[in-house]
């Protein structure tokens, strides 16, 4: 491969939350000696970030002077030119507006389109950032589940959907596509009836596209407002290029938008609280991303995201008895269902998860996504360090 993905690059003392976290409080105790830590929790990557981003940021940052700055023409360009690899066409400047994270981003919209108390569909399992922010709100998630079929596939349940739409009054909805947290990438024929069920109930639709830039060979994404001109008009899409290029730190997400009454009040939640500003660094870097080098840097991360995700179900599935995992179609998460082992041996969850950091193997409580014995394992490290987790896994944990 032309790229490094293999370099385990140290983050000690460079404000990582992923490995410096649990000192300060963030997730369960660091390992008991003589075991290192291999953080597999924050949904962050472990790699050498791509290097016209790198360029990029440094190019702009020798020049001194850091003042108020204009969005450049090359950043627009970006954009539109990335979204072209969906299909999207004819995108304006007006149509973009910068947010500051897409949580943020679904929250304005929420607070412009909904009264406190009203109920918001969503499909569980539910990322914890959407659930929590609507408790902050003031708002209620209403989780319709999605169910597995014969061949471990997460699909909707299109009548529970409706029945809690209907039931509700539900007015709004957050429909994650790529699926967040399970990975699921879903079909247009799959996104275009979602979406006729919110046209029929009159729904506003927050889409969290934010994990399509790491839809795994064999996939394609589909933009939600590209199914029908009803849907083009009722939904706000949120994009950044924090996920695919592990760019968290830099505050670089944008919506879409169509609706021209959506679109001017989410214009007026940034000016009048003057906190949605694009940072110049962040910027630059979306530029690098958005490149034909960041393409190919990208493209060969699937890759490589795609032999760990392999690596892992096959080491479970001969070494992890009482353990599940439906693959992933997106992203470099995978939840673990434990349900088996855990009805086996008697453990408890806590008793499981305290366990495997006990080792050193970082991982994540599935429980507050709504999967009651899941472990939620971030894949974006060096082979090797997959590796070394899956045999601690095999030798000090499930035995």
């Amino acid at each position: 491969m032309k790229y490094d993905f293999t370099t385990l690059i140290p983050r000690e003392g460079k404000d990582a939350l992923a490995v410096e976290g649990p000192a300060v409080g963030f997730g369960p105790k660091a390992p008991e000696p003589p075991y290192d830590f291999i953080p597999m929790w924050v949904a962050d990557m472990n790699f050498p970030t791509a290097p016209s981003i790198v360029r990029e940021i440094t190019e702009r940052a020798q020049h001194p002077l850091f003042g108020y700055f204009l969005a450049s023409q090359d950043y627009y360009e970006a954009i539109f030119r990335w979204q072209a690899r969906h299909g999207v066409k004819g995108l304006t400047k007006g149509n973009i507006g910068y947010q500051n994270g897409v949580l943020g981003g679904v929250a304005s919209l929420i607070r412009l389109c909904t009264q406190s108390g009203e109920k918001i569909l969503m499909h569980s399992p539910a990322y914890i950032g959407f659930t929590e922010v609507l408790k902050s709100l003031g708002r209620e998630a209403e989780l319709s589940p999605l169910k597995k079929d014969a061949q471990g596939v997460w699909r909707m349940d299109l009548e529970d959907m409706e029945r809690r739409l209907k039931e509700n009054r539900i007015h709004f909805a957050i429909f994650c596509s790529p699926h967040n947290p399970t990975g699921r990438v879903w079909t247009r024929e799959e996104i275009a009836a979602a979406m006729a069920l919110f046209e029929k109930y009159d729904c506003t639709v927050a889409s969290d596209e934010i994990w399509s830039d790491l839809v795994l060979p064999g996939h394609v994404h589909v933009p939600t407002q590209s199914v029908s001109e009803d849907a083009k008009m009722r939904t706000v899409a949120f994009y950044s290029p924090s996920k695919g290029f592990n760019l968290s730190g830099l505050w670089s997400s944008y919506h879409i938008v169509y609706n021209k009454t959506l679109r001017d009040r989410l214009r007026l939640v940034g000016e009048n609280t003057h906190y949605n500003n694009l940072n110049v660094l962040s910027m630059h870097a979306t530029v690098g991303a958005y490149s034909s080098e960041g393409a190919a840097w990208l493209e060969e991360l699937r890759q490589v995201l795609q032999e760990n995700i392999d690596y892992v179900c096959g080491f479970a599935k001969e070494n992890l008895p009482g353990t599940a995992i439906s693959r992933p179609e997106s992203t470099y998460l995978i939840f673990m269902d434990c349900r088996a082992y855990c009805e086996r041996t008697g453990r408890s969850m806590d008793e499981l998860i305290a366990a495997c950091w006990r080792v050193g193997v970082g991982l994540q409580d599935g429980r507050p996504f709504f999967e009651p014995y899941g472990l939620r394992i971030n894949l974006a490290l060096p082979k090797a360090r997959v590796e070394e987790a899956m045999r601690r896994l095999k030798e000090e944990v499930f035995v």
